[in-house]
């Protein structure tokens, strides 16, 4: 639900009725991750999507009938191997969707309300609803806040609203979704319950060090991709606003000295574009010791070669270097500075997701990587 804040808050100021569709759990080749939304009001206006397309239909309906009867449910959706073109995912996948009505008396609007208000600033938040279980539970919410502060509840034990906030929290720290299994007294105990956190996180950041052309071209790219795009160069000539109308954030400053004072985290990918020994290698040797998702470097196989040399000669270990991905991006073959943006975020995307970075066709790989951990020997997600 929190994918579509934005114009769900808009529903909730215009006090609109509507009811969400949301996915809770997939198997399989499921286009759409846990935390896709749809969303129908009662003038039949619908947002978002669950499927990409194969179920949106049937969904609506499921939605259309929530906003008149009032009552939650929980619905599976797969491929049919009787009916390839009956209500189904015929990519071979299967979803199940939570559907939610959320009417002005409804008891828990306000909490949604909350959650989608504060998704819709981009402030951190997690919205956790019961999925499965009692169902006197079904659809209830509880809003958690970065510094474990809670609203809302469901209504049973009260240890089962604190517990579920101290899992929520965790998951808030990584910007993650999913359920979660847990007994109605919030423990083990009582009748089982499963609830689904969604975490709504500020936008991950990119930071480009190097205002050149082709920085230009990976600033376009990372906004496409949902990035907070930040340009950093010494060189005030080139740093400026006409060249990059795009980027969130320009800085005119050392790259180094910039990194140094600025936030980042386990989701930030670093860009270094300068291919310049005075700057890549203070930026790099510190980049490369910090929690982030990706630092990748632009330059000749030649440059990578010297460059890690003189990193090694300021103190940089092989498993820092290792941690680099020089030269920057996939073998696309690209000449452009847009097909070397492309080249770059398709290697920053398949890091983030676990992907080879191979091609589909021919491939026995799955489609769609399992989104529970990191890859081994990556560090953190970009998402």
């Amino acid at each position: 639900m929190l994918d579509i804040a934005e114009e769900l808050d808009r529903w909730v100021e215009r006090g609109r009725d509507f009811a969400v569709a949301t996915v809770v759990a997939v198997g399989g080749s499921a286009p759409r991750q846990p935390g896709a939304a749809l969303a129908v009001d009662t003038e039949g206006t619908a947002i978002g999507s669950v499927s990409g397309g194969c179920v949106e239909g049937a969904v609506y309906e499921l939605c259309r009938q929530a906003l008149e009867d009032g009552e939650t449910v929980l619905e599976r959706f797969g491929y049919s191997d009787e009916d390839a073109f009956a209500v189904g995912l015929t990519c071979g996948g299967t979803i199940e969707v939570l559907v939610t009505p959320v009417r002005a008396a409804d008891p828990g609007r306000r909490v949604v309300a909350a959650a989608l208000s504060a998704a819709a600033r981009g402030e951190a938040a997690a919205l956790a609803r019961v999925v499965s279980g009692p169902a006197e539970l079904l659809g209830r919410a509880l809003l958690i806040r970065p510094d474990g502060s809670y609203e809302g509840g469901f209504g049973a034990h009260p240890e089962l609203d604190r517990t579920v906030a101290g899992e929520a929290r965790a998951r808030l720290d990584t910007g993650r979704t999913g359920t979660l299994e847990i007994g109605e007294r919030g423990s083990r105990c009582g009748a089982p319950l499963t609830v689904l956190v969604e975490s709504s996180v500020p936008p991950p950041r990119m930071i480009v060090f190097g205002a050149i052309d082709f920085a230009s071209a990976l600033v376009r790219v990372g906004k496409f991709l949902g990035h907070r795009v930040t340009v950093c160069d010494a060189r005030p000539v080139f740093a400026t606003a006409a060249r990059f109308p795009e980027a969130d954030e320009i800085v005119v400053e050392w790259p180094h000295r910039y990194l140094e004072g600025t936030e980042v985290d386990g989701r930030t990918v670093l860009c270094v574009l300068t291919h310049d020994a005075k700057f890549d290698v203070p930026l790099l040797r510190l980049a490369l010791r910090l929690p982030v998702a990706y630092v990748g470097a632009m330059g000749s196989r030649r440059t990578h070669l010297d460059r890690n040399e003189r990193l090694r000669e300021v103190g940089v270990t092989e498993m820092e270097l290792a941690r680099l991905r020089s030269p920057i991006g996939l073998d696309l073959g690209a000449r452009t500075p847009e097909e070397t943006a492309l080249s770059i975020a398709a290697q920053i995307v398949a890091e983030r997701r676990g992907g080879s970075g191979s091609a589909l066709t021919g491939a026995h790989t799955p489609i769609h990587h399992d989104l529970a951990a990191p890859p081994a020997g990556r560090i953190g997600s970009v998402a």
